[in-house]
């Protein structure tokens, strides 16, 4: 395995350089991942069933935490969800759950979107103050054409865990009227890593509807409503001392779309939207509790964006007015096992009503044909409010002088130098951004943290956290070869983390003690990657990608979740309607670990990955059939990502099927 290992790295540095050129226009390089079982590309997709969680892997700005086989959280520039701004179609959604058992991504289907625009870092605060970045999930949508209808059916099975996937979909278009209807239920058993280990309470079962209607009022103005209802049930989490009963979403929004008979205004896109989320964490089938606990919470979100975008002379611009009000509530009770006693009743997230309101101004101003710079900035006013008395007292134990309001003003700015031409592109730029404590770190009582062991008290009087960036990127494109390298580098003043306080005793029975949420003075955190493919002739393309992060606090430890060199390079072949590939990834071994996060050494792994397919056609219907093998050699292995070293999956064969007619 080893000597396969050297062959692909030294088969991906031999192709590095190449000598035919061509002239592209100058453009943004955002990168965007193609998802979903109707979007354009998803033939030549090897696993077309795959979760979201499985799509975000390919991104190099985009790793994720895994607590069990479902919801992973997804980090960015290795920066976790406080850091990161993720949406759905630019919708604000927070999840429910103290323990972030229930990521954005989470009440998604591949089946219902259609990409994922990942931004780095202040490229990223279009919807939001961020440090790290963000993600917008966009969903598929049918356009006002006389296309008619259109059915789906999606099938899949997975060996490992037995996992039986059953979906459909049912669309229609005509010029003046369009709905798209999807579904998609997923139901698996616990899996197993390598050498056949059974990994208890990883199993999961999931059903996810979504619709999205157009109406044509006028030629340039038509209206839009979308809903997306997401139910999770019995959902394990092997890394955490508790599983999740209940995960269920209701995501709805009415957009309207006006296109003006205008030179400088391109599009002006208004949109109102709605989400509630309920998250219940149990512990009645684990056993050997110590204490039985009901642990529920609850997220509801009332949001609105209007969104301008057009050009004027060499200006491309864009403004976003946008807001949002959230209610973050969750609760614990503990029922003693002597029936005399009471019970024992606090909030772990005490009733916080959060209000935001902003405006993001963008100016893109072509310099040449083959130049631009970007200028963007950000300015938002958040509040919070502990809308809990009795929420509100218990934080008082800890902060005296308290208030139940707490007032914020946020800012961000940067600007961005983007060259193109001859197939050579680079940019470079800078940029400034704040963000508020998260309702966990502002406001969280007593929240346990199974990584390190510890209870976590929030902190209303937490700063702004800031970031100053720099990023930079290099690439070169023919007919044959595409490259790229990027780099970012974070300065984080304010760094938010938790750390000891002795004075003040834990709550969760053998906790190792607790941490309250403080400031550092500041945090650095270099993110970088190198991307690589070449079409070895019409049928064959050879890709590689490359990617390595560095975190440190300003003592220079080490800071949680930073990638070790790590590395992807496959061989795909594609003639006609046949698709193969093989891939080979791995990590190195983690060196630039922290005990003090709970972290530990990681070994170095590498895996082995092979999918097949091939597209029937019929007629004016087709059947898509992809099947394949993952982790070949059966492996046991676990990664810097994975809570508590928790083993990946084992030798899995799948098979998705996708009918359309």
């Amino acid at each position: 395995m080893k000597k396969l290992v050297v062959f692909f790295l030294s088969f991906s540095f031999y192709f590095s350089f190449g000598q035919e050129v061509d002239s592209l226009k100058t453009k943004e390089l955002k990168e965007v991942l193609v998802v979903g079982t109707k979007a354009p590309l998803h033939e030549k997709q090897g696993k077309t069933l795959a979760t979201l969680d499985e799509f975000l892997q390919k991104s190099t700005k985009v790793d994720l935490i895994k607590r069990g086989a479902y919801a992973w959280e997804p980090i960015i520039n290795g920066m976790a969800s406080e850091r990161t701004v993720i949406t759905i179609d630019g919708m604000r959604i927070f999840g429910a759950c103290t323990d972030k058992m229930d990521p954005v991504t989470s009440y998604v289907e591949v089946s219902n979107l259609s990409e994922a625009t990942i931004s780095s870092g202040q490229q990223g605060s279009c919807h939001g103050n961020t440090i790290g970045g963000s993600i917008d999930l966009k969903r598929s949508q049918r356009q006002f054409t006389n296309a008619g209808w259109e059915f789906f059916v999606n099938s899949g099975y997975e060996t490992n865990n037995r996992q039986k996937i059953i979906g459909s979909a049912i669309n229609y278009a005509d010029s003046l009227f369009y709905v798209d209807t999807d579904v998609m239920f997923r139901d698996a058993e616990n899996y197993k890593a390598g050498n056949d280990k059974e990994i208890y309470f990883s199993q999961f079962r999931k059903l996810n509807l979504s619709a999205t209607s157009g109406y044509r009022l006028s030629p340039n103005k038509n209206i839009e409503a979308s809903v997306i209802f997401d139910r999770a049930t019995d959902v394990g989490y092997p890394a955490l001392p508790m599983d999740v009963s209940l995960a269920e979403a209701l995501i709805t929004s009415l957009k309207f779309n006006y296109k003006p008979n205008s030179d400088q205004i391109d599009n002006w896109e208004t949109k109102l939207y709605f989400n509630t989320i309920t998250h219940t964490m149990d512990d009645t089938k684990r056993p050997d509790v110590p204490i039985h606990m009901d642990m529920p919470g609850w997220s509801d979100t009332y949001g609105f964006y209007s969104k301008i975008n057009g050009k004027y002379k060499k200006h491309q611009f864009l403004a976003n007015l946008n807001s949002f009000y959230n209610r973050s509530v969750a609760e614990m009770t503990m029922y003693p096992s002597d029936p005399n006693e009471n019970l024992m009743f606090m909030y772990t997230w005490p009733d916080v009503r959060t209000l935001y309101s902003g405006i993001y101004l963008e100016d893109n101003y072509e310099i040449n044909c083959h130049s631009n710079l970007k200028f963007t900035t950000n300015l938002g006013f958040h509040n919070n409010n502990v809308a809990s008395d009795f929420g509100l007292q218990s934080l008082q134990i800890f902060y005296p002088e308290m208030e139940a309001s707490k007032s914020r003003f946020l800012k961000s700015v940067s600007t961005n130098y983007f060259y193109n031409k001859d197939g050579i592109s680079y940019g470079f730029g800078m940029g400034y951004g704040e963000r508020a404590p998260s309702v966990s770190e502002g406001y969280g009582f007593y929240l346990f943290n199974s990584f390190d062991g510890f209870d976590y008290i929030g902190n209303p009087n937490l700063k702004n956290e800031k970031s100053l960036e720099v990023n930079a990127n290099i690439g070169f494109k023919n007919a044959k070869w595409q490259t790229k390298i990027s780099a970012s580098y974070f300065h984080i003043y304010d760094y938010i983390i938790g750390i000891p306080d002795a004075s003040v005793a834990p709550m969760t029975i053998a906790a190792n003690g607790i941490k309250v949420y403080t400031a550092l003075d500041y945090a650095t955190i270099l993110s970088s990657d190198f991307t690589v493919s070449y079409q070895l002739s019409d049928f064959w393309i050879w890709k590689g990608q490359f990617v390595y992060n560095l975190g440190n606090d300003n003592e220079s430890n080490g800071l949680p979740f930073m990638s070790p060199f790590n590395y992807m390079t496959s061989l795909g072949f594609r003639p006609g309607k046949f698709t193969s590939e093989i891939i080979l990834k791995g990590n190195a071994t983690q060196t630039e670990y922290n005990t003090f996060y709970g972290e530990d050494k990681t070994p170095d792994y590498v895996i082995l990955n092979t999918n097949f397919g091939y597209k029937f056609t019929f007629d004016k219907a087709k059947l898509v059939l992809n099947t394949g093998v993952e982790n070949v050699f059966d492996s046991n292995y676990t990664t810097y990502t994975d809570w508590k070293n928790l083993p990946r999956m084992g030798r899995n064969i799948f098979i998705n099927l996708m009918f359309q007619f």
